[in-house]
């Protein structure tokens, strides 16, 4: 980094290469280095760089109408977007409130879950806990941080925290409860229960999850009992669920969310990234017709907004990206290119610093042990994903690292997550030079004893 610049950055101590362009998958450095963009940014960039559709529909719409506040306009952008979401979101998720991303979409629909309690039940109401799931991440407010379970994101922040309660993710690999799947009875979902019976239901509004657990543990996938069984619970004891698809939303697991793949309708929905394709800040929270209409029947506001929600810029941009999508067949490939990825990824299982290879879609993860037998973490001092990551960069390829998920301190993952148009040659080339990343990183990482 540039000593003389202005800019405050994630990190002082990280020197970062000078992005210049992109197109395709492909991102281009300022010595014209080319690398693969192997996990689409932060799994936004589904579409890749530079589809003209999309630009073209943004800049047309800059002439026209660049913002109008919403709390006095309506603009035709954003209902046009909200009929392209509302055409592929599950059941009856056919509300769509936009907001400018991930963090934003979470704490909306929390916001939205406790009011949803007041207008049913009255102000007095003392439904207001929305339970989560330690090694979880929603977003970076306090808010959305006070219901989320990943540590190294908390620790600084969390004396500031309003908190919520949480119960165990669905860790197979790391059973939190040391059992086997199935013969478990998926005990992490039946924790749920058990956690609202001890708080008691008349206090608990919402559980909230990530169908498929993203960066904080790497492609988390659940036992395909789990969601229904979450959704059962919620309803027997009249709790909402919400869904956090910020990652795993419009394709990025092979359907359209990740819920279609266990039939599961939440009563509300988060998501973002994808959702514009990284082309314009965006997100939103969609709402089931039975919690709209008891919004519509009761005070008929959501007491909440932000300046730039619902903005038209947003709305072209989304409209644009989920007629691409649908126009190309994106998820479709998505499902056939993740079939690939996932083979690919898991013949790299036996390479001595892999401990578990897990995914769908084209969303997958690798997590990084010292020891297969023991799954023995690497401790954090060793830095092990960033080792990876920097491997695999020298080589031309991004990859996502994340850690702290064995012990809160402890742990090293990574994810793989291309963009949706991705091509089977492609998948390939990704494969190939992640595992030469992974092989230099080994000859790095085991030299010296932990």
């Amino acid at each position: 980094m540039d000593r003389r610049s202005n800019l405050f950055p994630r990190n002082f101590k990280e020197e970062l290469a000078l992005a210049v362009r992109a197109e395709g998958i492909y991102i281009y450095d300022e010595k014209g280095n080319r690398y693969i963009d192997g996990c689409s940014g932060a799994l936004i960039s589904s579409l890749g760089h530079g589809v003209r559709e999309v630009t073209d529909a943004i800049s047309e719409q800059l002439e026209i109408l660049a913002f109008a506040h919403p709390s006095r306009w309506r603009n035709r952008a954003i209902e046009e977007a909200a009929a392209e979401v509302a055409e592929i979101t599950p059941g009856d998720l056919n509300y769509i409130w936009f907001v400018s991303g991930g963090s934003e979409a979470t704490e909306s629909a929390v916001k939205m879950a406790r009011q949803y309690f007041i207008e049913k039940e009255g102000a007095g109401t003392s439904r207001h806990l929305v339970i989560g799931r330690w090694n979880s991440y929603h977003g970076s407010t306090l808010g959305s941080m006070a219901i989320g379970g990943n540590m190294p994101r908390r620790r600084y922040f969390s004396p500031m925290f309003k908190e919520h309660p949480k119960i165990q993710a669905h860790y197979c690999y790391r059973c939190p409860f040391g059992l086997e799947h199935p013969s478990c009875g998926v005990r992490c979902a039946r924790e749920l229960e058990d956690a609202i019976k001890r708080i008691g239901p008349q206090y608990v509004a919402a559980f909230i999850a990530e169908p498929i657990v993203g960066s904080t543990v790497g492609a988390l996938v659940p036992p395909d009992e789990y969601w229904p069984m979450i959704r059962e619970i919620c309803d027997r004891y009249g709790a909402l669920l919400i869904a956090d698809e910020v990652m795993t939303g419009f394709g990025r697991t092979g359907k359209a969310f990740a819920v279609d793949h266990w039939n599961v309708v939440p009563d509300i929905m988060a998501a973002a990234k994808a959702m514009a394709a990284g082309y314009v800040p965006t997100g939103g929270v969609f709402a089931s017709e039975r919690l709209v209409d008891v919004f519509r029947k009761g005070s008929g506001a959501f007491m909440h907004g932000h300046t730039y929600n619902g903005n038209p810029l947003s709305g072209a941009a989304t409209a644009a990206t989920l007629r691409y999508m649908k126009r190309n067949g994106l998820f479709n490939n998505a499902f056939i290119q993740g079939e690939a990825l996932g083979k690919a990824m898991m013949s790299l299982a036996d390479i001595p610093i892999v401990g578990d290879v897990r995914g769908r879609g084209l969303m997958w993860g690798i997590e990084i042990v010292y020891d297969k037998v023991s799954k023995s973490p690497f401790p954090r001092g060793k830095r092990a994903s960033a080792i990876v990551t920097a491997e695999c960069m020298r080589r031309g390829l991004v990859i996502y690292p994340s850690g702290g998920m064995v012990d809160g301190v402890d742990g090293d993952n990574f994810m793989i997550a291309p963009p949706l148009n991705v091509t089977s040659e492609q998948v390939q080339e990704i494969v190939g030079i992640l595992e030469q990343g992974l092989y230099s990183a080994c000859d790095i990482l085991l030299k010296t004893p932990v």
